[in-house]
């Protein structure tokens, strides 16, 4: 799935749109993505200016939108305006290693149970081998009033 699929897919837009392109997809189970981090990022102006640093919750926030990436393709659900993937929890949230410009962060996402369309997904966020953040995400698709 290359950006114009994604921007079809997730309403964010820049600068908080994390995923730049899927690699690859498991129906209904897993979705690995990257995410190509660069010194341009508006954040590092200010986190931190002498020794610029991704933020964490920023990961956590690209491990999101890859776990709703997953959740609209397995469901075959299509954004309207009207329709949104909530994030609806953080659990064991860990950062290991710093996440600098230049980096490209992996985002793996495995679908660990679905229950009253309510999505639980395990994430890790790597530097090549080396994890960087990872963290379980609870997210569900609802229709605002």
């Amino acid at each position: 799935m290359d950006i114009h699929q994604i921007l079809k897919k997730l309403p964010h837009r820049y600068p908080l749109l994390l995923v730049d392109r899927v690699l690859e997809y498991d129906a209904g189970k897993r979705l690995l993505a990257i995410k190509n981090v660069t010194i341009n990022e508006p954040f590092f102006t200010g986190h931190f200016p002498q020794r610029p640093v991704m933020p964490g919750v920023l990961i956590l926030e690209a491990l999101a939108q890859a776990a709703a990436l997953l959740t609209l393709e397995s469901a075959g659900v299509e954004l309207d305006d009207k329709t949104l993937v909530y994030f609806a929890a953080i659990d064991n949230a860990r950062f290991k290693r710093p996440v600098e410009p230049g980096d490209q962060l992996l985002l793996d996402v495995t679908l660990l149970r679905l229950r009253q369309g309510v999505q639980r997904f395990h994430g890790q966020a790597r530097i090549g081998s080396e994890v960087a953040a990872e963290a379980e995400m609870m997210c569900a698709i609802r229709r605002a009033p």
